[in-house]
Protein backbone atom coordinates (compact mmCIF):
# COMPACT_ATOMS: atom_id res chain seq x y z
CA UNK A 1 0.00 0.00 0.00
CA UNK A 2 3.05 2.01 -0.36
CA UNK A 3 2.86 5.44 -2.31
CA UNK A 4 5.16 7.92 -3.30
CA UNK A 5 5.35 10.73 -0.90
CA UNK A 6 3.93 14.35 -1.71
CA UNK A 7 2.79 17.13 0.46
CA UNK A 8 -0.11 18.64 -0.68
CA UNK A 9 -2.55 20.90 1.67
CA UNK A 10 -4.06 18.36 4.59
CA UNK A 11 -5.47 20.58 7.42
CA UNK A 12 -5.80 19.83 10.67
CA UNK A 13 -9.27 19.76 12.41
CA UNK A 14 -10.67 19.69 15.90
CA UNK A 15 -13.68 18.14 16.07
CA UNK A 16 -16.56 19.11 18.38
CA UNK A 17 -15.92 18.39 22.53
CA UNK A 18 -18.39 15.48 22.61
CA UNK A 19 -18.42 15.30 26.59
CA UNK A 20 -20.08 16.80 29.03
CA UNK A 21 -17.48 19.45 30.65
CA UNK A 22 -18.60 22.24 32.96
CA UNK A 23 -18.55 25.67 31.10
CA UNK A 24 -15.18 26.79 32.68
CA UNK A 25 -13.32 23.71 31.49
CA UNK A 26 -14.75 23.51 28.11
CA UNK A 27 -14.26 26.87 27.98
CA UNK A 28 -10.25 26.89 29.34
CA UNK A 29 -10.18 24.00 27.10
CA UNK A 30 -11.06 25.64 23.54
CA UNK A 31 -8.71 28.56 24.80
CA UNK A 32 -5.38 26.64 24.59
CA UNK A 33 -6.44 25.17 21.60
CA UNK A 34 -5.99 28.84 20.44
CA UNK A 35 -3.20 29.94 21.63
CA UNK A 36 -0.96 26.73 21.53
CA UNK A 37 -2.29 24.18 18.84
CA UNK A 38 -1.33 23.98 15.35
CA UNK A 39 -5.16 23.52 14.43
CA UNK A 40 -6.65 24.97 11.11
CA UNK A 41 -10.80 24.11 11.88
CA UNK A 42 -12.07 23.82 14.95
CA UNK A 43 -15.88 22.54 15.10
CA UNK A 44 -17.64 24.12 18.22
CA UNK A 45 -20.65 22.73 19.96
CA UNK A 46 -22.91 19.98 21.26
CA UNK A 47 -23.43 16.86 19.08
CA UNK A 48 -24.72 14.47 21.74
CA UNK A 49 -27.10 15.84 23.98
CA UNK A 50 -29.15 19.16 23.82
CA UNK A 51 -29.33 19.14 27.46
CA UNK A 52 -26.04 20.07 27.99
CA UNK A 53 -26.24 22.95 25.88
CA UNK A 54 -27.27 25.67 28.07
CA UNK A 55 -24.59 24.87 30.43
CA UNK A 56 -21.61 26.95 28.29
CA UNK A 57 -23.86 28.99 25.97
CA UNK A 58 -22.71 31.91 27.90
CA UNK A 59 -19.12 31.16 27.32
CA UNK A 60 -19.73 30.07 22.95
CA UNK A 61 -19.13 34.11 22.26
CA UNK A 62 -15.91 34.42 23.82
CA UNK A 63 -14.47 30.69 22.52
CA UNK A 64 -15.29 31.99 19.04
CA UNK A 65 -13.68 35.39 19.50
CA UNK A 66 -10.46 33.80 21.30
CA UNK A 67 -10.51 30.77 18.41
CA UNK A 68 -10.82 33.71 15.53
CA UNK A 69 -8.51 35.78 16.82
CA UNK A 70 -5.74 33.08 16.60
CA UNK A 71 -6.39 32.51 12.88
CA UNK A 72 -8.43 29.56 13.74
CA UNK A 73 -11.23 29.16 10.87
CA UNK A 74 -14.58 28.00 13.22
CA UNK A 75 -17.77 25.84 12.58
CA UNK A 76 -20.96 25.35 14.68
CA UNK A 77 -21.53 22.11 15.24
CA UNK A 78 -25.28 20.45 15.47
CA UNK A 79 -27.08 17.31 17.01
CA UNK A 80 -26.36 13.98 16.30
CA UNK A 81 -29.91 13.10 17.04
CA UNK A 82 -32.70 15.59 16.91
CA UNK A 83 -36.14 13.76 19.25
CA UNK A 84 -38.13 16.75 19.78
CA UNK A 85 -39.41 20.13 18.64
CA UNK A 86 -37.03 22.14 20.97
CA UNK A 87 -34.31 20.46 19.26
CA UNK A 88 -35.29 20.63 16.09
CA UNK A 89 -35.93 24.90 16.70
CA UNK A 90 -32.12 25.22 17.88
CA UNK A 91 -30.87 23.72 15.14
CA UNK A 92 -32.85 25.66 12.78
CA UNK A 93 -31.64 28.97 14.95
CA UNK A 94 -28.29 27.53 14.02
CA UNK A 95 -28.79 27.05 10.72
CA UNK A 96 -29.78 30.99 10.18
CA UNK A 97 -26.79 32.05 11.87
CA UNK A 98 -25.06 33.90 9.09
CA UNK A 99 -21.07 34.28 9.16
CA UNK A 100 -20.45 30.90 10.26
CA UNK A 101 -19.74 27.28 8.49
CA UNK A 102 -22.54 25.23 10.22
CA UNK A 103 -22.17 21.19 10.48
CA UNK A 104 -25.01 18.70 9.85
CA UNK A 105 -24.76 15.71 11.66
CA UNK A 106 -28.78 14.57 11.36
CA UNK A 107 -30.05 14.37 8.22
CA UNK A 108 -32.97 16.46 9.16
CA UNK A 109 -30.30 18.99 9.36
CA UNK A 110 -29.21 18.81 5.79
CA UNK A 111 -32.66 20.22 4.20
CA UNK A 112 -32.46 23.46 6.54
CA UNK A 113 -28.76 24.20 5.52
CA UNK A 114 -30.10 23.10 1.62
CA UNK A 115 -28.14 25.48 -1.19
CA UNK A 116 -25.88 27.38 1.56
CA UNK A 117 -22.86 26.67 1.95
CA UNK A 118 -22.23 23.63 4.92
CA UNK A 119 -20.21 21.06 6.19
CA UNK A 120 -21.34 17.33 7.14
CA UNK A 121 -20.36 15.54 10.20
CA UNK A 122 -19.85 11.66 10.50
CA UNK A 123 -22.77 11.28 12.02
CA UNK A 124 -24.48 11.42 7.88
CA UNK A 125 -24.02 8.17 6.12
CA UNK A 126 -21.75 9.28 3.42
CA UNK A 127 -20.84 5.43 2.31
CA UNK A 128 -20.79 5.92 -1.69
CA UNK A 129 -20.96 8.21 -4.22
CA UNK A 130 -24.79 8.68 -4.98
CA UNK A 131 -24.94 10.29 -1.10
CA UNK A 132 -21.60 12.39 -1.70
CA UNK A 133 -23.67 13.68 -4.66
CA UNK A 134 -26.77 14.38 -3.42
CA UNK A 135 -24.46 16.11 -0.33
CA UNK A 136 -22.63 18.25 -2.80
CA UNK A 137 -26.20 19.09 -4.77
CA UNK A 138 -27.39 20.13 -1.87
CA UNK A 139 -24.35 22.78 -0.82
CA UNK A 140 -22.06 20.58 1.24
CA UNK A 141 -18.44 21.97 1.08
CA UNK A 142 -17.10 19.49 3.13
CA UNK A 143 -17.80 15.88 4.29
CA UNK A 144 -16.25 13.92 7.58
CA UNK A 145 -16.40 10.27 6.44
CA UNK A 146 -18.16 7.87 8.37
CA UNK A 147 -15.46 6.54 11.06
CA UNK A 148 -15.66 2.77 9.59
CA UNK A 149 -15.40 3.41 6.17
CA UNK A 150 -11.81 1.59 5.03
CA UNK A 151 -8.51 3.21 3.18
CA UNK A 152 -10.12 1.50 -0.30
CA UNK A 153 -13.28 3.21 -0.19
CA UNK A 154 -12.15 6.45 1.08
CA UNK A 155 -9.87 6.17 -1.93
CA UNK A 156 -13.10 5.59 -4.39
CA UNK A 157 -15.12 8.63 -2.92
CA UNK A 158 -11.99 11.02 -2.84
CA UNK A 159 -11.66 9.98 -6.80
CA UNK A 160 -15.22 10.76 -7.35
CA UNK A 161 -16.26 13.45 -4.39
CA UNK A 162 -15.92 16.95 -5.95
CA UNK A 163 -16.23 18.37 -2.15
CA UNK A 164 -13.75 18.27 0.39
CA UNK A 165 -13.04 15.46 2.54
CA UNK A 166 -12.02 14.81 5.97
CA UNK A 167 -10.92 11.06 8.19
CA UNK A 168 -10.88 11.44 12.26
CA UNK A 169 -7.01 10.20 12.78
CA UNK A 170 -7.17 10.33 16.22
CA UNK A 171 -9.59 10.08 18.94
CA UNK A 172 -12.55 7.43 20.72
CA UNK A 173 -14.80 6.43 17.38
CA UNK A 174 -18.29 8.06 17.27
CA UNK A 175 -19.45 4.68 16.58
CA UNK A 176 -23.78 4.91 17.03
CA UNK A 177 -26.22 7.18 19.19
CA UNK A 178 -29.59 5.76 20.83
CA UNK A 179 -33.09 7.34 21.95
CA UNK A 180 -31.65 5.79 25.57
CA UNK A 181 -29.06 7.47 27.77
CA UNK A 182 -26.51 4.73 29.37
CA UNK A 183 -24.87 6.65 31.46
CA UNK A 184 -28.12 7.42 33.07
CA UNK A 185 -29.77 4.27 33.48
CA UNK A 186 -26.21 2.67 34.29
CA UNK A 187 -26.67 4.74 37.47
CA UNK A 188 -30.39 3.97 38.15
CA UNK A 189 -31.76 6.74 36.60
CA UNK A 190 -34.09 8.20 34.01
CA UNK A 191 -33.65 10.04 31.03
CA UNK A 192 -35.16 13.04 31.85
CA UNK A 193 -34.01 12.95 35.53
CA UNK A 194 -30.38 12.00 34.66
CA UNK A 195 -28.31 14.48 36.88
CA UNK A 196 -26.13 15.01 34.28
CA UNK A 197 -23.74 12.09 35.53
CA UNK A 198 -22.36 12.28 32.82
CA UNK A 199 -20.28 14.79 33.90
CA UNK A 200 -18.21 12.12 35.58
CA UNK A 201 -16.64 10.52 32.97
CA UNK A 202 -14.56 13.28 31.32
CA UNK A 203 -13.37 10.78 28.20
CA UNK A 204 -16.47 9.16 28.69
CA UNK A 205 -17.47 6.02 30.54
CA UNK A 206 -15.53 2.29 29.97
CA UNK A 207 -17.30 -0.86 29.18
CA UNK A 208 -16.14 -4.23 30.04
CA UNK A 209 -17.58 -7.53 28.69
CA UNK A 210 -18.40 -10.25 30.77
CA UNK A 211 -15.15 -11.73 31.06
CA UNK A 212 -13.95 -8.18 32.08
CA UNK A 213 -12.40 -7.64 28.98
CA UNK A 214 -12.57 -3.73 27.47
CA UNK A 215 -15.15 -3.27 25.13
CA UNK A 216 -16.29 0.43 24.63
CA UNK A 217 -17.15 3.76 26.39
CA UNK A 218 -20.36 5.66 26.75
CA UNK A 219 -21.12 9.12 26.52
CA UNK A 220 -24.67 9.99 27.45
CA UNK A 221 -26.61 8.62 24.30
CA UNK A 222 -23.43 7.76 22.35
CA UNK A 223 -21.37 4.69 21.94
CA UNK A 224 -18.41 5.01 21.53
CA UNK A 225 -14.69 2.94 20.91
CA UNK A 226 -12.61 1.77 23.72
CA UNK A 227 -9.41 2.15 22.27
CA UNK A 228 -8.10 5.56 20.74
CA UNK A 229 -8.10 5.79 16.61
CA UNK A 230 -4.86 6.59 15.17
CA UNK A 231 -4.24 7.17 11.96
CA UNK A 232 -0.51 8.95 12.20
CA UNK A 233 1.39 6.60 10.23
CA UNK A 234 -1.79 6.44 7.75
CA UNK A 235 -1.47 10.63 6.84
CA UNK A 236 0.78 10.12 4.06
CA UNK A 237 -1.74 7.81 2.31
CA UNK A 238 -4.79 10.29 3.48
CA UNK A 239 -3.42 13.13 1.70
CA UNK A 240 -2.10 11.21 -1.55
CA UNK A 241 -5.87 9.54 -2.13
CA UNK A 242 -6.92 13.29 -1.55
CA UNK A 243 -8.62 13.65 1.69
CA UNK A 244 -8.18 17.20 2.58
CA UNK A 245 -9.09 17.42 6.36
CA UNK A 246 -7.49 15.13 9.32
CA UNK A 247 -10.05 15.56 12.58
CA UNK A 248 -8.65 15.01 16.01
CA UNK A 249 -11.12 14.27 18.59
CA UNK A 250 -11.09 16.63 21.97
CA UNK A 251 -10.23 14.57 24.86
CA UNK A 252 -8.95 15.32 28.36
CA UNK A 253 -5.26 14.66 27.29
CA UNK A 254 -3.02 17.47 26.29
CA UNK A 255 -4.82 17.69 22.69
CA UNK A 256 -2.20 20.88 22.03
CA UNK A 257 0.82 18.24 22.51
CA UNK A 258 -1.43 15.79 20.16
CA UNK A 259 -2.37 18.55 18.03
CA UNK A 260 1.63 19.44 17.83
CA UNK A 261 2.89 15.60 17.21
CA UNK A 262 0.64 15.43 14.42
CA UNK A 263 1.41 18.58 12.58
CA UNK A 264 5.20 17.45 13.25
CA UNK A 265 4.67 14.38 11.45
CA UNK A 266 3.12 15.78 8.88
CA UNK A 267 5.69 17.89 8.46
CA UNK A 268 8.45 15.72 8.85
CA UNK A 269 9.90 17.31 11.80
CA UNK A 270 9.89 14.53 13.95
CA UNK A 271 10.06 10.62 12.57
CA UNK A 272 6.74 8.27 13.33
CA UNK A 273 8.18 6.53 16.63
CA UNK A 274 8.55 9.97 17.82
CA UNK A 275 5.41 10.64 17.04
CA UNK A 276 3.95 7.27 18.39
CA UNK A 277 5.73 8.08 21.59
CA UNK A 278 3.92 11.54 22.57
CA UNK A 279 0.94 9.79 21.34
CA UNK A 280 1.29 6.31 24.35
CA UNK A 281 1.96 9.11 26.73
CA UNK A 282 -1.03 11.25 26.16
CA UNK A 283 -4.02 8.38 26.33
CA UNK A 284 -2.20 6.33 29.21
CA UNK A 285 -3.06 2.78 29.37
CA UNK A 286 -5.65 2.92 26.31
CA UNK A 287 -4.29 1.23 23.22
CA UNK A 288 -4.71 2.37 19.69
CA UNK A 289 -6.66 0.73 17.07
CA UNK A 290 -6.75 1.36 12.85
CA UNK A 291 -8.39 -1.56 12.02
CA UNK A 292 -11.44 -0.12 10.33
CA UNK A 293 -9.05 1.67 7.54
CA UNK A 294 -7.45 -1.50 7.12
CA UNK A 295 -11.16 -2.96 6.62
CA UNK A 296 -11.03 -5.59 9.14
CA UNK A 297 -12.48 -5.18 13.30
CA UNK A 298 -11.82 -1.41 14.46
CA UNK A 299 -10.59 -2.75 17.36
CA UNK A 300 -7.32 -4.13 15.58
CA UNK A 301 -3.90 -2.32 15.21
CA UNK A 302 -2.56 -3.02 11.66
CA UNK A 303 0.32 -1.37 9.38
CA UNK A 304 2.95 1.09 11.33
CA UNK A 305 0.60 0.86 14.14
CA UNK A 306 1.19 -2.98 14.62
CA UNK A 307 4.71 -2.35 14.89
CA UNK A 308 4.72 0.46 16.86
CA UNK A 309 2.41 -0.83 19.63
Amino acid sequence: MTLPKQHPDLKLTLGPVQYNWSADKWRDFYFSIADEAPIDIVYVGETVCSKRQPFFNDVIPDVIERLEAAGKEVVLSTLALIMNKREMRSVEELAQIEGFMIEGNDVSTLSLLAEKPHMVGPYVNAYNEGTLDYIANNGAVCVSLPVELSFESIKILAAHSNVELEVQVFGKLPLAVSARCYHARHNGLSKDNCQFVCDKDYDGMDLDTLDDEPFLAVNGIQTMSYSYANLLGELDLLRQAGVHHCRLSPHSCNMEVVANAFRDVLEDKINLAEGYAILEEQVGNYPFSNGYFYGVEGVQAKGILAGAA
